[in-house]
């Protein structure tokens, strides 16, 4: 019984043993997989894409012919009895400054057809004289340098179409949708930095729908190294498709610390495409002047919630000729939601000029339906002539303290005083008290307030009846149309204060 028992206990221990050793194995053969699948992510080598969209990447050389001076400028004060000595010193030594100079300038940019058009920055060729394109050398070839020529350029989105004449098709790279790219996602970045020429940087998208300063602003963040030189250049996805344009860097010193931008594609395209075929943009007008809906404002409205842009003045043109009208709210634009200025702006600009669009705007506590037919904003911005006018400080007749505002209503004085047109009308603030909500919200002295609950004001009585008003419907805030220098803007003050 005893060696049976033997028998048994050295079987189990066998198995036991066989099975241990299959786990090993087995959880020996899972560690070797995923260090080989790490090894390869790890080491996964981006030299096959650069290879194969390099070729489409060029370097751009400007030359810009800058005038002399007309003598020894910064040594000597003009009629100096030194003029004449500096200026034989300067001939002596070959410094003659009434010779034309040349200024020569570097940038990048890409091709996008087989034929010859090239993208780059507005700011890289702006005012050249000259424009050498350099393309990307392959192995063994010499640099290949060609002229190229201005086909159209955009200040907006800073971004110029170029056009070059080969003997042969061009290697050339297309755009991908930058709407689709993500924070995280790899990028690589080409250009010429610091005149240095070809160079690989490789990041990942670091923040997407940055706005800089401009109205059509749509710019990825990312942190591949872009420096001086890398001006329109391209940002690559990792299928070699053009998902934006090196523009701005964000840098103390000027070189790169990791904050690039470049311009979207999906805005760059639009551009490109234009200019392609007009040589200029032609953008959709739609004729008003807007702002953001504030939380203070949309309670003063009786909206649901912020959003939407708010109607601050209707000049004359396409919106003016369809009925809209100051104080409306934009909810939706051709059938898009509107959710701030920024993006109606975008919008507008993006439509086709002629084309006819549904607005949707808030009035008078409902909806309404607008058909406007747009215009072309560069046509407006040709024919517009506004001029500045001066605010005043100048002491009113009748002047009454509310709101945090010294208000007095509108003579011929003041009307004066101000460079108001003859049918100006409304209530001129005298004086603003600095500890007030008016002051922090941006009021000064020598602004109109021609509209108060979104009703027409030209006397005290009038601003008194639309406060009493918004206080009956339950209003904790007064919305009023305020002028400053020509532009309106709306602008709601508590009630609570008074």
């Amino acid at each position: 019984m005893q060696a049976k028992a033997r028998s048994i206990s050295l079987r189990r221990d066998e198995v036991f043993i066989k099975m241990r050793l299959m786990w090993l194995l087995f959880a020996g053969m899972l560690l070797v997989l995923a260090q080989t699948a790490a090894a390869q992510a790890r080491g996964e080598s981006l030299a096959p894409l650069a290879e194969k969209i390099s070729p489409a990447v060029v370097n751009i050389t400007t030359s810009t012919l800058i005038e002399g001076q007309t003598g020894p400028q910064g040594i000597v004060p003009e009629g100096s009895p030194f003029e004449d000595f500096f200026r034989e010193f300067q001939d002596r030594n070959g410094e003659d400054e009434n010779r034309p100079r040349r200024s020569n300038a570097l940038g990048s940019g890409f091709v996008i057809s087989e034929d010859g058009y090239i993208v780059t920055n507005n700011h890289v060729i702006a005012e050249a004289d000259e424009i050498l394109v350099e393309f990307f050398p392959g192995d063994g070839q010499p640099v290949k340098e060609l002229p190229a020529k201005v086909i159209g350029t955009d200040e907006k989105t800073d971004i110029a179409l170029l056009k070059v004449e080969a003997s042969s098709p061009l290697k050339y790279v297309q755009f991908g949708n930058s709407d689709t790219a993500r924070v995280g996602d790899w990028v690589i970045a080409m250009g010429n930095p610091l005149g240095q020429g070809f160079s690989v940087s490789a990041g990942i998208v670091s923040a997407r729908n940055r706005a800089l300063s401009g109205s059509y602003d749509d710019y990825i963040q990312t942190d591949a190294a872009i420096n001086r030189g890398n001006s329109g250049g391209p940002l690559f996805n990792m299928d070699g498709e053009v998902i934006g344009v090196n523009t701005a860097i964000l840098s103390p010193n000027g070189g790169s610390i990791g904050i690039g931008f470049s311009m979207a594609s999906n805005v760059v395209v639009k551009v490109v495409d234009q200019l392609r075929e007009f040589g200029e943009t032609r953008r959709g007008w739609l004729g008003v002047r807007i702002q953001d809906v504030t939380e203070d404002m949309a309670e003063a409205m009786g909206l649901d919630e912020p959003g939407g842009a708010l109607i601050s003045d209707v000049p004359e043109g396409p919106a003016k000729e369809a009925g809209l009208l100051a104080g409306d709210v934009i909810l939706s634009f051709d059938g898009v939601e509107v959710k701030d200025t920024r993006g109606l702006v975008r919008q507008v600009g993006e439509t086709t000029v002629g084309k006819s669009v549904r607005v949707v705007v808030h009035r008078d506590g409902g909806t309404q339906t607008v058909l406007v037919t747009l215009g072309r904003r560069e046509d407006a911005e040709r024919a517009e002539n506004g001029e500045d006018e001066e605010e005043s400080d100048a002491p009113a007749e009748e002047n009454t303290d509310v709101l945090g505002l010294t208000i007095s209503p509108l003579t011929d004085t003041l009307r004066e005083d101000l460079s108001l047109d003859a049918e100006a009308e409304g209530l001129v603030v005298t004086d603003v008290d600095e500890a007030s909500e008016a002051y922090a919200k941006g009021l000064r002295a020598g602004d109109l307030i021609t509209e108060a609950g979104q009703q027409k004001v030209t006397s005290i009585d009038d601003l008194d009846a639309r406060m009493e008003e918004a206080r009956e419907a339950g209003r904790k805030s007064l919305l009023l149309l305020v002028r400053r220098g020509g532009d309106p803007r709306f602008v709601a003050l508590s009630l609570q204060q008074e």
